[in-house]
């Protein structure tokens, strides 16, 4: 079964850019635990436009507490800066279940890529031993085609496929989009990875995604999730996912 870890990402960018506590980051986490999901996951980003670092201690409790697992993503080569104390730093505080190393930067409104592998294997290497020492499990995004072979190769135990490019790919009915997530499924399984995936995946794609590509351990969802439950509500919106990858 595909794991469902819903992003609370956007219920804290609304929280910021009001001021004050409200929507409460932790009550919609506990929504969704409640509702179903096999997960919760942040990016705390060093501006902290989105989940900050104390969001990050209190979900990490909360994760522990339910019994669920807490994905962690973030930029190790990111430097610290006031409120933010590095990821490498943030992950030994909160210990989270899986980090998740991402090539992002101030700049980005996302994350929109994954790591070159083949220019980026070599200084990947430390943080992905430092991680696994303190008990996380490492995932690398990485792009479709991606030498998914060279994130083994230095120790790490899952790659995220980013998975943008297939839904502008789905919302076109291009059906040859899921073709190189699959074969870089297969690849990374061969190579002994795990696979999960996230970015753009929503209710009407989500579906499609899993049947083709194999043995998808996880898939982290947040916008679009969001998004729906403005409409649904969100105990519906994620009772709904944890349909779909078959919870």
């Amino acid at each position: 079964m595909t794991r469902l870890s819903v992003n609370l990402n956007k219920v804290a960018l609304l929280r910021n850019s009001r001021g004050g506590g409200e929507p409460d980051v932790i009550r919609a986490a506990e929504v969704c635990l409640d509702a179903g999901a096999h997960g919760l996951t942040v990016h705390p980003r060093p501006d902290a436009r989105h989940a900050r670092t104390d969001d990050v201690l209190v979900l990490a409790a909360l994760c522990r507490r339910r019994g669920v697992e807490f994905n962690l993503e973030g930029n190790p080569f990111a430097p610290p800066r006031d409120g933010y104390p590095g990821f490498l730093a943030l992950c030994e505080l909160a210990r989270p279940d899986q980090a998740t190393l991402v090539p992002d930067d101030d700049t980005q409104l996302t994350s929109d890529h994954g790591f070159d592998f083949a220019r980026d294997a070599a200084r990947l290497r430390a943080p992905v031993t430092t991680l696994r020492e303190l008990g996380c499990r490492v995932s690398l995004f990485a792009d479709a085609g991606a030498d998914v072979e060279h994130a083994a190769a230095i120790g790490a135990e899952r790659i995220e496929l980013y998975t943008g490019p297939y839904a502008e790919g789905h919302a076109r009915g291009d059906a040859a989009a899921l073709a190189p997530f699959v074969d870089s499924a297969e690849r990374a399984r061969s190579a002994g990875l795990g696979v999960n995936a996230g970015h753009d995946l929503n209710q009407d794609n989500l579906g499609p995604f899993l049947a083709a590509v194999p043995a998808v351990l996880e898939v982290s969802i947040g916008h679009a999730l969001i998004g729906e439950a403005l409409y649904d509500g969100l105990a519906t919106t994620v009772a709904r996912y944890v349909r779909i990858v078959g919870g």
